[in-house]
């Protein structure tokens, strides 16, 4: 039941990162842990390993329909690679009932955000080389960390900092994704021998979860969607802190 239910999330994981570009990964490592039994520093480097995956399947698919900025992306994964890899170092330094937590209150965080941040159709920002760069370096901060494609942050900030449309940030947001995941697993490689089967197993379920996703992202009201993810991340981060927290104590 426990390899069903995993496997069900995820597909619901390249769904979300299809749909909206992003979302689906930040309940990856929980879903490793807690239904599939996956330690949690483990299931950080399979995390990054499958999102990372899915992601690259997802940017040709939105590429077909022209909604991949090229330009902008490689400034915030540039930004993102250096500090993705240098965050996967940091990630042993934290007990793993300490990890979870930390990861619950980045779930919350992020819900907020995607619940007060009004749905905009259009970028109407100027792009800004620096404020790029920067905005990259922080999401690969949080990639190499917590193992989350960071596809929540990457598509805000390229409205805001890259000026971009919301389905062009979607398309590119999963470029950055990408190639952030793939510096972070490098890092997390060299420290942890990595499930094969069973991420082999997650990874090709995200894919037909993703290539569904991209196929509707065109058709789905963005803003609804997110609304319902959000509120899900929410219950998924409760759910964590009441797990954890006598741990920490």
């Amino acid at each position: 039941m426990g390899l069903a239910l995993g496997l069900i999330l995820s597909a619901g994981i390249g769904l979300s990162l299809g749909l909206i570009g992003g979302g689906g990964s930040i309940i990856t490592v929980p879903m490793l842990v807690y239904v599939l039994g996956v330690p949690p520093h483990r299931a950080i480097g399979m995390s990054l390993a499958v999102v990372g995956a899915t992601a690259l399947v997802s940017v040709f698919l939105h590429h077909r329909n022209r909604s991949v900025v090229w330009r902008t992306g490689t400034v915030f994964a540039v930004g993102g690679i250096l500090s993705s890899y240098g965050a996967s170092k940091l990630t042993r330094l934290v007990s793993p009932p300490a990890l979870m937590l930390l990861f619950a209150g980045l779930m919350l965080v992020v819900a907020t955000i995607m619940l007060i941040r009004p749905h905009r159709a259009e970028g109407h920002h100027v792009p800004n080389l620096p404020r790029e760069l920067a905005a990259g370096f922080g999401v690969g901060v949080l990639t190499g960390f917590f193992g989350v494609g960071g596809g929540f942050v990457i598509v805000p900030a390229l409205v805001v900092f890259g000026g971009l449309g919301m389905k062009a940030a979607v398309g590119t947001s999963l470029f950055v994704i990408a190639v952030n995941c793939a510096a972070g697993l490098v890092g997390h490689a060299t420290q942890e021998d990595l499930d094969l089967k069973l991420t082999a197993m997650v990874t090709a379920m995200a894919l037909g979860g993703a290539v569904v996703g991209a196929h509707l992202a065109h058709r789905v009201h963005h803003a609804s969607l997110r609304r319902i993810f959000a509120w899900f991340v929410v219950m998924v981060a409760l759910y964590l802190v009441v797990k954890n927290y006598n741990a920490v104590l």
